[in-house]
């Protein structure tokens, strides 16, 4: 996994947050789930991440400092993709979900 540098820590003036993604994990039930619900491919979700996304805070993790977070961004392929994923306390995202962003998640990953 290449290293993703957001500019430093913590969210910009538009709630939009900025951090470090070391790596992706990738639990084998959710990949599952990404191809027969959302017919999405783990390749299309990272591309999303390590690419020109806008991420924002969903909730409060269970554990301190763990939040979910959504990233919404572009495929090279031309697809609208919102990831879903809990930041991990070593720089790795847990990816939870990813599918087509809807229109209000369009309008908002558009308004950069």
């Amino acid at each position: 996994m290449r290293r993703r540098e957001f500019p430093p820590d913590g969210a910009t003036s538009k709630g939009v947050y900025v951090f470090v993604i070391d790596d992706i994990i990738w639990l084998e039930t959710v990949v599952e789930k990404l191809a027969w619900k959302h017919n999405v491919l783990t390749s299309e979700a990272e591309e999303v991440l390590v690419g020109d996304c806008r991420i924002f805070k969903k909730e409060n993790g269970k554990v301190e400092g763990e939040h979910l977070y959504n990233a919404l961004g572009k495929t090279t392929g031309g697809r609208y993709l919102s990831v879903f994923f809990i930041r991990k306390l070593d720089n790795k995202a847990l990816i939870v979900t990813a599918r087509d962003m809807n229109r209000r998640e369009r309008n908002r990953y558009e308004t950069k």
